[in-house]
Parts: structure tokens; sequence; C-alpha cells
């Protein structure tokens, strides 16, 4: 076996002088392991693994950020051992907090530059170390678009037979759920949104014509992609991002000249802070066509690629949790596949405050 990094063996000597900073406090690593598990259920086998004096495991970024909040405050452990919402601590509480998280996300930072990339633990675009809530907003179909089950008059009434991409909506609803089970997580229409829907966790499905909150929030972000809404286009708005100083137009690919079979179209994930509350976040999944949200969707929620996913964003982010992708979804058949961004040609644009790349 080799030996442990020593960046890797000086984070989980920090984590020990953490928990044992209280000697009038019996603070075991079952009890942390507890206390932390009221957000996500944690073994203190894996509490002992991030403390090992030999081989110590890489703790995922979303678990240093708990440390954090738990040993910012001896509030933490006056009782029961208890993880602490970001909310509750005070002005001197929340310095402390953010004191730990610049030096446990720095630590991890240098373990990460040592460790081979398949060591590392991959993180959890979808997982929320705070209290929420979360709304998904989703583009709404016109209703000349909309079946007769989308009227309420109608006795077999359908709510969902309004939204433009349900398809996407129902993924990201469930995983997002899945991973934060303890959150309150809201999906809507645009036209039912209320203002305290914005401020929280806020993820926006479709694009600007369905969607008009993601035109609206996209550009209060600054954001570097936007979409076009141009005529001449028969289906879909195409999407343009500034490269090397010149617009460059990002379009979908048809099988025939007329554009009757969709082969490959174009589907935009984003995450910045959130404009209207910048302790939260903004989330943006979408396309050219609905096949293109779907496909953006996909690539963070798909058992089988959303880690490699996950670990291309983390790479190429610099640590950054701020980035923005145009990628290439494929069709097969009618089917959307899930992009890889680690294949050749489908990650078409690359941005976060680290750089662009195209």
């Amino acid at each position: 076996m080799q030996p442990a990094p020593p960046a890797a063996l000086q984070l989980a000597q920090r984590l020990r002088q953490l928990r044992q900073q209280w000697p009038e406090v019996s603070l075991t690593q079952q009890k942390l392991a507890k206390a932390f598990s009221v957000e996500e259920r944690l073994a203190a086998a894996t509490v002992s693994s991030w403390e090992s004096h030999s081989a110590p495991k890489l703790p995922p970024r979303h678990r240093l950020l708990a440390y954090a909040r738990f040993f910012a405050t001896k509030r933490s452990v006056e009782a029961a051992p208890v993880l602490l919402a970001l909310e509750d601590l005070t002005a001197e509480e929340e310095a402390v907090y953010k004191a730990l998280e610049t030096e446990l996300l720095g630590l991890r930072s240098a373990v990460a530059g040592e460790f081979a990339e398949e060591d590392l633990a991959f993180s959890r675009s979808w997982h929320f170390t705070d209290t929420g809530p979360i709304t998904l907003v989703c583009a709404e179909l016109p209703v000349e678009q909309t079946g007769p089950l989308a009227k309420p008059s109608n006795p077999n009434f359908t709510a969902l037979h309004a939204f433009a991409d349900a398809d996407s909506l129902i993924e990201l609803f469930g995983h997002i759920r899945a991973e934060n089970p303890l959150m309150t997580v809201h999906f809507r229409i645009p036209t039912k949104v209320e203002p305290d829907d914005l401020t929280g966790h806020v993820v926006l499905i479709g694009g600007v014509i369905w969607n008009k909150i993601t035109g609206r929030l996209s550009d209060m972000a600054g954001l570097p992609v936007k979409q076009l809404i141009d005529p001449k286009f028969r289906s879909g708005d195409p999407f343009v991002a500034k490269i090397e100083g010149k617009d460059h137009e990002f379009l979908p690919t048809w099988m025939d000249r007329e554009g009757g079979i969709l082969t490959e179209d174009v589907g935009l994930l984003v995450r910045v802070p959130n404009p209207l509350n910048s302790s939260r976040t903004l989330t943006i999944c979408n396309g050219i066509h609905s096949k293109g949200v779907y496909g953006a969707v996909r690539t963070l929620t798909d058992a089988r690629l959303r880690e490699v996913n996950e670990r291309y964003i983390s790479t190429h982010s610099g640590g950054s949790d701020s980035f923005a992708i145009l990628m290439s979804v494929k069709v097969i058949m009618d089917t959307v596949i899930t992009p890889d961004f680690n294949s050749d040609g489908v990650v078409l644009y690359w941005w976060s405050p680290q750089g662009t790349r195209a």
C-alpha cells in the first residue's frame, strides 16, 4: 500500500483536532456521525476513515462544510450534539464558520492535487447542506399546445399537462427529493411562482420562450451564454456565447435538410449564486428543444454517468461553485443519450470564473 500523501494526513489530523478541541466534552466519532446524519446518514466508520492516521479517506466537500458549521460554535455540543443550520449562527459564529470553511476546503484542494483523479470523492451537485427550500420552475406550454386534460374543467384534469418539460421535471424532482429528504422541494410553472419561491435554491427548467423567468434571472446573473429569440429558426432558439471576443451560435443537427428528424440537440447546464439571494444557488437546465433540456438534466442524475460528469465539473471549475456548460445531446431513434462530458465533441463551450474554453 502506498503511504498517504502529506496533505491527506494533515487534513485527517485537523479533523481529529476539531473533534477533540473541547476536552470537557466526550465527542466520539459515533456522536459526531449521528449529529451529521440529520441531513444525510453517516456511519461512524466513515468518520473514522477520514481521521485515519495511516490511510485517510478524502471527505466530500459538503461534509467539510458540515464540519465548519458544527465546530463554528460550542452550542453544537451544549446538549446532545446537533448540527445547527447556517441561518442559526450568530454573526461571530458565522465568521468562525467562514474561516473553517476556507481552511478545510483549502486542505481538501491540496489533497486533491496529490491524489490520482480516480481516488477523489466526487461532489454531488444536487445535494444541499443548508435548509433550502428548493423550487423548480418549469416551462409552461402555450394554451394552444395543451390537450384537453390540461383544462381544470375537465373531470380528468392533470396539472402536469401544462408543463412543457414534464420528463425533465419528473426526473429532476425525484432526484433532488432523494438527495435532500428533509428539505422542502416545490415545483411551479412561471405563472404560479410566488416571490418567496425565487429566494431559495432555484432550478429553472426550459428556455426563454416558455419560461420567462429563465431569461430574467439569466440576465441578472450576468451569464456569458444567451438564448436568442430569432423568428428565422423553424423550431427552438439557438444559444450564443462569445469565443475569443466573437459571438458564436450553437445549433442543433437534423438528419435531413427539411429538419424532420433531430439527431443532435444542444443542452445548457448552469450553476451560479442566486442573484436574488447569494447564499442560495441558481441552476438552469435548458436546451434548444426539450430533448436538449432532458439531456442537460440527465448529466447529473444518470446513475452510470453522473459521477464522471461531476468529476469533470470539479476538475475544470478550479474550486469554483459557478459554471456554465453547453453540450451536444445525441438523439438516437428519438431517444436522448445522456451526455458524457469526457467524450470528444460533447462539451461545446465551458465557462467558470477560472476561465472559458470552447
